[in-house]
């Protein structure tokens, strides 16, 4: 009976120390999930935070909206950690002071907005958090062409390009997520227009790089298919449900990455 009572004591002691280490374990891996190996690397990681902002942004208005399609609250929750553990390993990986500079202020507005984002969303809201994002977005387009400067070569050009196109994806759909929940916006077609032609003209550039393979051509083709859907909505007069804008939106973004990805790869092999 006492050798049973032992075991089970030294049973607890080996689980709460297997619960302890998994905990551990766990925020260091949330905290080291980003590792960058290049500058290259760097400037999509950067690039990334731009789209992240818009993609908070067509989260909120969803959830807002009431709707579930693609689980909007779960991918808000999660891509507002990533954009912290983002931000710490661009942080570190900063060389130049002012580089490190863009970064501070990213930061600085980055703080207020993680409150205002795990709030419950607001329509009477979601008008001031468009302009906090937009400074936030453009905040972090200029620290992206910082890193963007320190890789010296076009490669961080085309990098930091095809990076763009992930924000620009979002930001179309943000937009027109706004629109649908009864936000109004004086420069909304302005604003769409000009992120519409920013795209087109980005996907041609993009279409004749040299540093395209057969796996880069095929994955831009497809988003050229996925973008003549915002070039008919903008056009239309029609009203387009929210979900198709969020998977079309999401489409091009998948892609997108996997083209800026392998654009890195190409660079650092």
């Amino acid at each position: 009976m006492r050798r049973r009572k032992v075991n089970k004591h030294m049973l607890y002691l080996i689980y709460e120390r297997t619960k302890r280490l998994g905990i551990f374990f766990l925020l260091t891996a949330s905290l080291m999930a980003v590792e960058i190996q290049s500058p290259e690397d760097a400037v999509n990681i950067a690039g990334k935070q731009r789209m992240y902002t818009q993609r908070m942004l067509k989260d909120y208005a969803m959830v807002g909206m009431g709707n579930t399609f693609g689980n909007p609250g779960k991918d808000l929750q999660q891509i507002t950690d990533e954009f912290t553990d983002h931000l710490t390993s661009l942080k570190a990986y900063a060389k130049k002071e002012a580089t490190k500079k863009s970064l501070d202020e990213v930061a600085a507005l980055w703080k207020p907005l993680q409150k205002t984002l795990k709030e419950t969303p607001a329509v009477s809201k979601a008008g001031t958090l468009q302009e906090d994002l937009e400074m936030l977005l453009k905040a972090s387009d200029t620290a992206t062409k910082y890193f963007t400067e320190e890789t010296g070569n076009a490669s961080g050009k085309i990098v930091n390009m095809a990076g763009r196109q992930r924000m620009l994806s979002q930001r179309m759909a943000s937009l027109y997520m706004l629109k649908v929940w009864g936000v109004k916006d004086p420069k909304f077609k302005t604003k769409l227009d000009d992120a519409l032609k920013l795209f087109k003209t980005s996907l041609e550039t993009l279409e004749k790089s040299p540093l395209n393979n057969d796996e880069i051509t095929a994955l831009l083709a497809k988003v050229k298919r996925s973008f003549v859907f915002f070039e008919m909505m903008n056009r239309s007069k029609s009203k387009f449900v929210p979900t198709l804008i969020y998977k079309k939106s999401n489409d091009i973004l998948k892609n997108m990455n996997s083209v800026t990805q392998l654009y890195v790869k190409s660079e650092t092999k």
